[in-house]
C-alpha cells in the first residue's frame, strides 16, 4: 500500500483539528474577555526504512493571543475592564486560583461576588462576600465600597478589593475552561499597577475576518488532501491493473 495515504490522512486529521480550534475562536467572537486560542501545524520527520523523504504534519495550540478586546462602556456597576495588561483573580470550582479578563460581574444568591461563568472573585482574604441590601462601586484599584439602600444611606464602608495580578506570558497557560493559571501551581503575586475601568467591559478579541479566512483555508487544504488519498487510490489500481495483465 503506498505510503501516501498516511501522509495524506494525518494532514486531512490535523487539519480538522485546526478547524475545530477556528471554530471555536469564532463561537467566541462576542464572549466578554475571550482570548483567542492560537494553533500551528509543525513537521514531523517519518523515520523508517530507507532515507526520510515523508514527513507528518500535525497540528499543535500553541498559546492564546493576549492582544486586548474593544472596551466597551456599559454603566453598569459590576462591569469592570482590565486596562492594558493584567488579569482578575478568581477561584475556580476546585478550590484553585485561576485568572480571567472578563469582568462582567455579578452577586449570586449567597451573597458572594462571582463571574458571569460563577467563579467566585479572589479579594486580598479570599471570596469576596457582598452584604445584602447595598450599592456597590468599584474603583480603579480594585476597592469595592458599598452603600446600604437601608438605613444610614450615606454610610460608605469597603467590602473588599479585588485582586490584580499581571504575569508574564511565559508564566501562564489557558485551561481549556479559558481561564489562565500560573504553569507553576502557585498563586500570582497581586499588582498594585493594575488598573480597572468600572463601568467598561472588554470584549473578545478574536479577529472575525481573519477567523473566516483560517475556516476557508482550512477546508481547501483538507480538499487537497483528499484528492491526493484519491491519486493513492488511483496509483494503485493502475499499478494492479498492468501487474495483473502481465
Amino acid at each position: 500500500m503506498d505510503r501516501l495515504i498516511y501522509t495524506a490522512m494525518t494532514g486531512a486529521k490535523h487539519l480538522l483539528d485546526q478547524q475545530a480550534v477556528v471554530a471555536h475562536n469564532l463561537a467566541n467572537a462576542n464572549t466578554t474577555g475571550f482570548r483567542a486560542e492560537l494553533s500551528a501545524f509543525r513537521v514531523v520527520p517519518v523515520i523508517g526504512d530507507g532515507l526520510n523523504t515523508r514527513a507528518f504534519v500535525v497540528d499543535s495550540t500553541v498559546g492564546a493571543d493576549l492582544a486586548p478586546g474593544v472596551l466597551q462602556q456599559t454603566g453598569r456597576p459590576l462591569d469592570i475592564a482590565v486596562q492594558g495588561g493584567g488579569f482578575i483573580a478568581v477561584q475556580t470550582a476546585d478550590g484553585g486560583e485561576a485568572y480571567t479578563r472578563a469582568g462582567d460581574l455579578q452577586v449570586s444568591v449567597n451573597g458572594q461576588l462571582q463571574t458571569r461563568n460563577g467563579n467566585a472573585v479572589l479579594g486580598d482574604g479570599g471570596p469576596i462576600a457582598i452584604p445584602p441590601d447595598s450599592t456597590l462601586t468599584i474603583a480603579s484599584d480594585g476597592t469595592i465600597s458599598m452603600v446600604p439602600t437601608i438605613g444610614v444611606p450615606n454610610a460608605v464602608a469597603t467590602v473588599g478589593r479585588i485582586k490584580l495580578v499581571n504575569p508574564s506570558e511565559s508564566e501562564i497557560v489557558r485551561g481549556g475552561d479559558g481561564l489562565f493559571r500560573m504553569k507553576s501551581g502557585n498563586p500570582a503575586e497581586p499588582d498594585a499597577s493594575v488598573a480597572l475601568a468600572p463601568g467598561v467591559l472588554e470584549g473578545s478579541n478574536v479577529n472575525v475576518v481573519e477567523a473566516m479566512v483560517s475556516l476557508i483555508e482550512n477546508a481547501r487544504q483538507f480538499d487537497m488532501q483528499m484528492k491526493m488519498l484519491q491519486n493513492a487510490e488511483s496509483n494503485a489500481s493502475q499499478a494492479m491493473t498492468v501487474l495483473t495483465a502481465r
